[in-house]
């Protein structure tokens, strides 16, 4: 059943239903929509809210908000290191880290300043970490060395053979506290929440969407397809935050008049792994250096809020992405990458614990971290419809500057 939590969701419904009975002009049911209710279309929608005169609706597939990638991952407050200096990794990274903080800060939002290390074994990731630290310093990211002996004082169960460099931004957020925070300010600002609510058509109201977009929804939680229960609603403009679904959502309106436009998903899962024990301690984030080409940032050590440690996430190519069961057979292979850096990691204290999956532009060998960008934008020949394909990590960092970002777009 769709789960709805304002009552204007059905009287705007009904409203536009009885002007169009009475063949009176109809105007839209809402100004903005927003596709997904993870922690990007939370924050874009939280944003739209605050303009004074509109209407906003967010749509989540699921009974809950912020149920897949949004809250499987690290939750790592990121300071930018990765990215090309222009890309929007780089820029909404940096811009959202500060933004983040400020609003954690302003709202006791748990939080925590870490700082992460980058740790190099050999020469070969030395040189690499050195690439790093140059390109930080021409962002102006703060990086900084670490001696052999700051490292054994500060972290002596870490082995770092070559070196280490240090993220002094970097730092950890409770993504579920911070989205409760996101929804319940959104609520406040009148915005309209509907559960269970799955996009299953999408269509433009008037020459390229210049009169909007007319949705047709249907239960999101039933594992039967049918069109029982399906409605539509209309919108002014309309938002495709829809994280793992955010290219099938594109490709419903795209397909209609631009074929070539259609793109094809790519999906990549990461396992993380819980540790027992409380030895080695570590205060620290822990990142072994980066391999060029790699989907991900390797098998690093996080924790949360109450200081327990954590794993991961490996990388491992998927088709589907609501395969998220842990697999007992990456355990090996982690506890090899671990141990390059904590070797005292105790193995019988690691177990798989969860699942995330990122949603990928490129496919397996073509989606390395830093040489795919987030897609931001409104769409050529569609006004009013802003895609956000391909937001994975740092989307969740750069979840604050990215609404500001599509406020922009929308509003110029």
């Amino acid at each position: 059943m769709f789960l709805r939590t304002s009552r204007r969701f059905f009287a705007s419904a009904a409203g536009a239903a009885a002007a169009a009975a009475a063949k009176l002009p109809v105007r839209n049911d809402f100004t903005h929509c927003v596709i997904g209710g993870g922690v990007i279309g939370l924050s874009i929608a939280r944003q739209l809210s605050k303009r004074p005169g509109t209407s906003t609706l967010l749509l989540e597939q699921h009974s809950s908000l912020g149920t897949e990638t949004s809250s499987r991952n690290s939750e790592v407050i990121h300071a930018g290191l990765y990215y090309p200096p222009n890309s929007h990794k780089t820029t909404l990274c940096k811009a959202g880290s500060e933004l983040l903080y400020a609003l954690c800060e302003k709202y006791q939002i748990p939080h925590r300043r870490t700082g992460k290390w980058i740790i190099a074994q050999d020469e070969g990731q030395l040189e690499s970490l050195e690439r790093l630290h140059a390109h930080a310093s021409s962002l102006d990211i703060p990086t900084g060395w670490l001696t052999p002996e700051q490292v054994r004082v500060r972290e002596p169960a870490v082995r770092a053979k070559a070196g280490v460099l240090e993220s002094p931004l970097t730092g950890i957020v409770d993504s579920h506290a911070f989205m409760t925070f996101l929804h319940g300010d959104f609520e406040s600002a009148g915005g309209d929440v509907a559960r269970g609510a799955r996009v299953v058509d999408v269509q433009s109201i008037g020459m390229g969407g210049d009169m909007g977009y007319r949705l047709t929804i249907t239960d999101g939680t039933s594992t039967i397809a049918t069109n029982e229960g399906e409605f539509t609603i209309s919108t002014d403009t309309l938002i495709n935050a829809a994280g793992l679904s955010a290219i099938s959502i594109s490709n419903l309106l795209l397909q209609q008049t631009h074929p070539e436009r259609v793109l094809a998903p790519y999906y990549c899962k990461g396992t993380y792994f819980s540790y027992s024990s409380s030895s080695p301690k570590v205060s620290t984030l822990l990142y072994p250096a980066p391999v060029k080409g790699f989907a991900g940032l390797g098998t690093h050590l996080t924790m949360d809020m109450a200081g327990r440690i954590r794993f991961g996430p490996d990388v491992e190519w998927i088709q589907d992405p609501r395969d998220l069961k842990p697999n007992e057979s990456r355990m090996a292979a982690a506890v090899a990458a671990i141990k390059t850096y904590l070797p005292g990691l105790r193995e019988e204290a690691l177990a798989p614990d969860y699942c995330g999956v990122r949603p990928k532009l490129a496919p397996e060998g073509m989606g390395g971290v830093g040489e795919v960008d987030f897609v931001i934008q409104e769409e050529e020949g569609y006004g009013g419809f802003v895609n956000l394909l391909g937001i994975e990590s740092p989307g969740l960092t750069s979840s604050l500057a990215i609404a500001e970002m599509v406020e922009g777009i929308l509003y110029k």
